[in-house]
C-alpha cells in the first residue's frame, strides 16, 4: 500500500497542515539537527520527545527527558496517554499551524505521531543521514551513551523556569549557514536549486540536557576497579606492556588515568603511547559506559625482547 492510498484511507489527506518527518536511531543528532531542516524548508513548528516547539519557545505537551524509565520515555514520545496528545493536537489547532516537522527514530514511529495528534501523513521524508557525516553521528552517540547528554531545540530559559530545571544541564547556541558556500552544499543535499540565503538566517540556542531516566541509570566505578579494568584493558592491547603506575582522578564530566609503563623495544614511542591511549579509552566506554577525558602515559623503560 502506498503512502498516498493509506492517507486516503484514514481520511487524513486534506486537514491543512503539511507533515514533514525527520527521522534516524536514537542518539544520532536529530534534535541537534531539527532547526536547520526546520529553517531549509520554512517550518517554524517541531515535534520532538513529547514536546510541540514553536520558534524555540515550547508550545504545548511534555518532554520525555521527564520520565524516570526508559520505557516511560518512550510512551512519551509516542504520545501514547490521551491528555498528552489530545493538549497537542488542540494547540495545532489553535494556533493554525501549517508546516510541522515530526521527530522519530524510524519512518513508522512519525506515521504513528502524526495520526494520534490527527496529523496527516508526512508529505517528505528526511533521513539522520541525509544531512549529518559518519563522524557527526558516532560523536553525537558518544555523548548519549557516555556522558548522557540529550538536547531538547528550545531556548535555555524555557527549561530553567520550568519543570525541566532539575534535569538542565547547560545551553549552546548556533548559528544557521551564512555563507554562499553552505548554502550551495545545503542545495545539493536538499536537492534544491534556491540555495541562496534566507532572510530567517541566525544564531538560535538549544538546550543540554541529561534526563532523569538517564541519571538514574549512570554508573559509578571505584578506582580499584577501573584500575584492575584497565591493566586487563592492556594486557588485550599488547601483552608484552608492564603497567608500573596508575592513578585515576575523578574530573567534572569522567576520569582521567595517568599511568607509567614499560614498553617493549621496537617500535616508535609516540605512536604506541597514541595507540594505547585509543585503545583504553575505547574499552572502558565500550566495556563500563564511562566518560575518560584523558589518559597520561608515561613511559619508564623500553623492555627488551625475549630470545627464542
Amino acid at each position: 500500500m502506498t503512502i498516498e492510498s493509506l492517507k486516503e484511507l484514514l481520511g487524513l489527506e486534506k486537514k491543512g497542515t503539511t507533515v514533514f518527518a525527520f527521522f534516524g536511531p536514537s542518539g544520532t543528532g536529530k534534535s541537534f539537527r531539527a532547526k536547520l531542516v526546520a529553517q531549509r524548508y520554512g517550518i517554524k513548528v517541531i515535534i520532538d520527545d513529547g514536546l510541540l516547539i514553536q520558534d524555540d519557545e515550547i508550545l504545548a505537551g511534555k518532554s520525555a527527558k521527564l520520565e524516570k524509565n526508559y520505557m516511560g520515555a518512550v510512551r512519551a514520545a509516542l504520545f501514547d496517554d490521551k491528555e498528552h496528545r489530545d493538549s497537542v493536537a488542540r494547540a495545532i489547532i489553535k494556533n493554525k499551524i501549517k508546516k510541522i516537522l515530526i521527530l522519530g527514530t524510524s519512518e513508522k514511529m512519525v506515521n504513528k505521531i502524526a495520526v494520534r495528534l490527527q496529523l496527516p501523513l508526512p508529505e517528505k521524508y528526511i533521513r539522520i543521514e541525509d544531512i549529518s557525516t559518519p563522524e557527526q553521528m558516532e560523536e553525537a552517540r558518544r555523548s548519549r551513551q557516555i556522558e548522557g547528554k540529550h538536547v531538547i531545540p528550545v531556548r535555555s530559559y524555557e527549561v530553567k523556569n520550568q519543570s525541566y530545571s532539575k534535569i538542565f544541564y547547560d545551553s549552546i547556541r548556533v548559528s544557521t549557514a551564512k555563507n554562499q558556500f553552505l548554502y550551495k552544499l545545503l542545495g545539493k543535499i536538499f536537492g534544491k536549486k534556491d540555495t541562496e540565503p534566507s532572510q530567517n538566517t541566525k544564531l538560535f540556542e538549544k538546550s543540554l540536557v541529561r534526563p532523569a531516566f538517564s541519571q538514574s541509570e549512570r554508573k559509578e566505578c571505584s578506582h580499584a576497579v577501573l584500575a584492575q579494568m584497565t591493566m586487563s584493558f592492556i594486557g588485550e592491547f599488547n601483552e608484552h606492556v608492564r603497567i608500573k603506575k596508575l592513578t585515576v582522578r575523578n574530573e567534572k564530566n569522567g576520569y582521567t588515568f595517568i599511568m607509567t609503563v614499560d614498553v617493549p623495544l621496537g617500535r616508535e614511542l609516540t605512536q604506541i603511547s597514541e595507540e594505547l591511549k585509543a585503545f583504553i579509552i575505547s574499552m572502558i566506554e565500550k566495556k563500563l559506559k564511562l566518560r575518560i577525558e584523558d589518559v597520561y602515559i608515561v613511559v619508564d623503560k623500553l623492555i627488551l625482547p625475549k630470545s627464542a
